[in-house]
């Protein structure tokens, strides 16, 4: 897969997306990740990449002419225009498994007040919100909604049943874990986990699951 960001910040996503398993992903060459500064498509000598909106109001709004440049610079035929907003559809896991079906992101970045309607209409293919809240730029989003996706690419993950195992895999929050020491300050692992009956086990933790699911998220029910 390949990943292209454009943002205004570039660093904010730099470090997050080249650690851990994301960092592996590009070593091992499932992921080619590109991280673009917009003021890089910019005419003037100042860089200007926003300018107040028409109608009034606070705030400024990301012009068109740049996101068109940058964006018609880097799509093909296979590529994907997404938009992290906080206006956009809220992400969820059976989307992260959609786009990491993809061959080609570009994930366009708003930041102030938004972004230039007509970009939206005439360039973005999706609109994604990672929460029913605002963040100050959508970099840190884009971080977020490619590392959700890019875990779920075949062999970027050491178990490929751990993405299956996941919360919201399979529309339930995930049940309890534990490990050693077996009793911590006189608080023990459940025995049913230390007694080796795998079909106990299974359906302990889909017991669990579903208790964890109800009491946490259930709205997912």
């Amino acid at each position: 897969m390949r990943v292209d960001i454009i943002t205004l910040f570039p660093e904010v996503c730099r470090v997050p997306l080249g650690e851990s398993m994301i960092g592996r992903a590009q070593e091992a060459g499932a992921l080619d990740l590109y991280l673009h500064n917009l003021r890089d498509w910019t005419g003037d000598r100042h860089h200007v990449v926003d300018d107040a909106p028409f109608g009034g109001g606070p705030g400024m709004v990301m012009k068109p002419e740049p996101i068109f440049a940058a964006i018609e610079s880097l799509r093909t035929e296979a590529s994907t225009v997404v938009l992290m907003t906080p206006q956009g559809r809220r992400f969820d896991q059976p989307q992260a498994r959609e786009f990491s079906a993809r061959k080609h992101l570009i994930i366009l970045c708003g930041h102030y007040e938004g972004i230039d309607h007509r970009v939206i209409e005439h360039l973005v293919d999706a609109e994604i919100s990672i929460g029913d809240y605002v963040l100050t730029n959508g970099a840190i989003a884009a971080v977020v909604f490619v590392d959700a996706v890019v875990r779920l690419l075949p062999g970027v993950l050491g178990d490929e049943q751990s993405a299956a195992d996941d919360s919201f895999a399979g529309g339930l929050l995930e049940a309890p874990h534990y490990t050693r020491p077996a009793e911590f300050r006189g608080w023990k692992v459940p025995d049913v986990l230390l007694s080796g009956h795998h079909a106990e086990i299974a359906a302990w933790r889909k017991r669990e699951a579903e208790r964890r699911t109800r009491e946490n998220r259930p709205d997912l029910l």
